[in-house]
């Protein structure tokens, strides 16, 4: 089935959604399968399959990832294309970016900060695409002695020579606060910009106003982008007055983290107290309605949503999952990468028991996991991968991922919509409207020039 997806081409996706959808603009559903990104090229979202009071399926669109993961999750469509999704993303969204007349003299790099199995897989496909060596470059936070260095908005990198050698285009799967030591905008070509990460791919605030305003160009096409509610700039103080508004069971997000972190599932007054006793690099936070069980979920405006969660085991247990739809864009617009989805820790209940249970445990499916050292490490016994033993178990169907796949592309579309408003006509960052946007003064001195 998934194999079957891959194969369809937007065309078809569009004329089958547009059946399914009798309320949407045909136009609209086509325009926005064929649009192309100005800076946006590389996504992935973190859907979640759920269901309303009246049995209405959704798929909800968590959050949006610049630079995402998940390629080395995908299994083969063909067992002799080992190249796979790699040579795909690189081909049709990466390559074209090296006829630009305007880059710099210099190499190619891929540049990484966690994830070395999957990026260094980048790195030797584009070695073999191009037939130019590529420089796989580490780019830690924290790092004191970075390889890596801009000069006039050129990269440059280090070799083990000690030689600093320009760069015209890189690969950039650098996803821990890369603001901090990469520019917004660059003149070397970056897949994807920091811009990106700046306006919703990798800060949760500044996504959530993206969709809200592409939702609203949207407003008279019956599209849109569904997400959980959520409140945008709330200080620590305010959170427990918005959980109090939500029912009491809320989400709390720190924006600006990824990979799981920062991330509190509040469902009772000890995990409330336990998340208020927490310091904070940053001042501000969204709070977002949960989706959880029949039995307990945020109470919104739109009503609540409930998790599908996977088929129940043989001891009847059901485990919520989220599914990640990897996406690039091309010159004929956008293309499904990868899809790969992850469970929980634990089944997910009835029934909350305040003393006992952790709510992350039942929630959260994210499978990075920080180390002490602050090294990475992954729990891929809870991987779901795209086969029929672990497909099945998910209970979805070629139209969920037809719908996932376009609330991927609009999130997508969304997000670089606000980078374009960033940036000017000269290409430079609007530093001044996005602390207006981002009204978070501690974050907004951790972007470097």
């Amino acid at each position: 089935m998934v194999q079957h997806f891959f194969s369809l081409g937007n065309d078809r996706i569009a004329d089958r959604y547009i059946h399914l959808h009798p309320e949407v603009d045909p136009q609209t559903v086509r325009d926005v399968l064929a649009h192309t990104t100005k800076y946006f090229r590389w996504g992935g979202a973190d859907l979640f399959p759920a269901t309303t009071d009246d049995g209405v399926r959704r798929i909800i669109v968590i959050e949006t990832n610049s630079c995402p993961s998940g390629q080395k999750s995908m299994p083969f469509g063909d067992d002799a294309l080992e190249q796979s999704g790699y040579r795909t993303l690189l081909e049709r969204t990466f390559v074209p970016m090296l006829k630009r007349r305007r880059l710099p003299k210099g190499g190619l790099a891929v540049l990484y900060d966690k994830n070395e199995m999957e990026t260094s897989g980048y790195a030797a496909m584009l070695a073999e695409i191009t037939g130019e060596s590529v420089w796989f470059v580490p780019c830690f936070q924290n790092d004191d002695d970075l390889p890596v260095r801009f000069v006039e908005g050129v990269l440059e990198i280090r070799t083990p020579d000690g030689d600093w050698v320009p760069i015209r285009a890189a690969f950039r799967y650098v996803t821990q606060r890369p603001w901090s030591r990469i520019p917004s905008l660059t003149r070397t070509a970056i897949l994807n910009p920091v811009v990106v990460c700046l306006s919703g791919g990798r800060n949760k605030l500044m996504a959530a106003k993206a969709y809200d305003f592409y939702n609203a160009e949207l407003q008279s096409t019956g599209l849109m982008i569904r997400t959980p509610e959520t409140i945008w700039d709330v200080s620590k103080n305010e959170v427990p007055l918005w959980v109090q508004r939500m029912g009491g069971i809320a989400v709390v997000k720190d924006p600006y983290s990824n990979a799981g972190q920062g991330v509190y599932t509040l469902t009772n007054e000890r995990e409330l107290d336990n998340f208020m006793q927490l310091d904070f690099r940053f001042d501000r936070f969204i709070v977002q309605s949960l989706v959880g069980n029949s039995g307990w979920s945020s109470q919104t405006q739109q009503g609540r949503f409930y998790h599908l969660g996977t088929m129940p085991d043989r001891r009847k247990a059901i485990y919520v999952a989220d599914l990640r739809m990897m996406i690039g864009v091309g010159p004929d617009g956008t293309y499904p990468v990868a899809i790969y989805a992850r469970r929980a820790r634990k089944p997910l209940t009835s029934a909350l028991d305040a003393t006992t249970t952790s709510s992350w445990d039942m929630l959260g499916t994210n499978l990075s996991v920080k180390n002490e050292d602050g090294s990475w490490s992954s729990q891929s016994e809870r991987l779901m991968l795209m086969d029929s033993r672990d497909f099945n178990q998910l209970g979805i169907g070629l139209d969920d991922l037809i719908e996932g796949y376009l609330q991927t592309v609009m999130s997508v579309a969304a997000i670089d919509k606000m980078a374009q408003q960033l940036t000017t006509q000269k290409g430079a960052f609007r530093r001044r409207l996005f602390a207006s946007l981002n009204p978070d003064p501690a974050f907004v001195n951790d972007i470097c020039a």
